[in-house]
C-alpha cells in the first residue's frame, strides 16, 4: 500500500521549470528613463522552458519576504514563452527610489495543467529614480546583504493539490491557497421547476468591509471546471411507406 501511494503521488506531481534571469545582471545599476531589458533562459530544473506557454513579469521592489515586497509596473503583463525568452519596457521614474539593490524582477510562469511557478532575478539598482518607498518597503530593503532576490515558489498542478481525480475543484474554494483557484461547473438546470420556495445551497458567508487599504491579491484568477455532456445516437429518420 506504501508502494502505491508513493507512485500516485509521483504520478501526479507536477513540476514546473525554474526560469534563470542572465539580464539585468546582479548589482548593475539602470537608468531612470531608459527601458528594463529582462532575459532568461532554463534553469536545468524540472519540466523543460519549452513547456511553459504564458507569463506575467513585473518590476518589483522591497526586501526578500513576501510583506515587504511591492510590485511596482508590469514589464509584460501578457508574455508569451513561444515569443522568446526577452522582454522590455520603460517605468516612470517617480515609483520608487534610487536605493541600492533595492529592485528586482518577478516572472510569473504557467506551466502544465496549470501548475505555476514564481521566479525572482538578482538585485539592482535604478538611479534618477524621483519617488520615494514606503517604511514598510525601505526596511525590508534594510534587511537585505547581497545581491540575490527572493526564493522562488511552486505552485503545483490541480492534480497534485487535490490529491484526487476530481482535482482541484473538489476542494472547497476558501481552502484553496494556490496562485490559481479552481471552481465546479454550476449544475446545469432541470427540465422542469418543481421547487415551491427557493433554497440556497450553501450557508451565507459574513462579507468585512474594509476600513483600509488592502495588500494586493495572492491568487490571479479563477478557472471553472469544464461542463462535460454525453451525446445519444439517434436512430436515422424513416419515411413511412402507403
Amino acid at each position: 500500500m506504501l508502494i502505491r501511494s508513493l507512485l500516485v503521488a509521483t504520478i501526479l506531481q507536477v513540476t514546473v521549470a525554474d526560469i534563470q534571469f542572465t539580464s539585468p545582471a546582479a548589482g548593475t545599476t539602470l537608468t531612470a528613463g531608459k527601458p528594463i531589458t529582462a532575459k532568461w533562459k532554463d534553469s536545468g530544473d524540472g519540466t523543460a522552458l519549452t513547456d511553459l506557454t504564458t507569463y506575467t513579469l513585473f518590476l518589483c521592489a522591497g526586501g526578500n519576504d513576501v510583506a515587504s515586497i511591492i510590485q511596482l509596473a508590469p514589464i509584460n503583463a501578457n508574455g508569451q514563452f513561444s515569443a522568446g525568452n526577452e522582454a522590455s519596457a520603460t517605468v516612470a521614474a517617480t515609483l520608487g527610489g534610487s536605493d541600492k539593490n533595492a529592485y528586482f524582477l518577478k516572472i510569473q510562469s504557467v506551466g502544465p495543467k496549470g501548475a505555476q511557478v514564481i521566479n525572482y532575478s538578482d538585485r539592482f539598482t535604478i538611479s534618477g529614480m524621483t519617488g520615494s518607498f514606503t517604511e514598510n518597503v525601505q526596511a525590508g530593503i534594510a534587511k537585505v546583504s547581497g545581491t540575490d532576490g527572493p526564493a522562488a515558489t511552486n505552485q503545483q498542478a490541480p492534480e497534485a493539490n487535490a490529491g484526487g481525480a476530481q482535482g482541484a475543484e473538489a476542494v472547497a474554494y476558501t481552502a484553496q491557497t494556490g496562485l490559481i483557484k479552481y471552481a465546479p461547473m454550476q449544475t446545469p438546470p432541470g427540465t422542469k421547476i418543481t421547487a415551491q420556495r427557493p433554497t440556497p445551497r450553501y450557508p451565507t458567508s459574513s462579507v468585512p468591509i474594509a476600513k483600509t487599504f488592502l495588500p494586493p491579491p495572492k491568487q490571479t484568477t479563477t478557472m471553472t471546471a469544464s461542463l462535460t455532456n454525453t451525446a445519444a445516437q439517434s436512430r436515422p429518420f424513416q419515411a413511412s411507406q402507403q
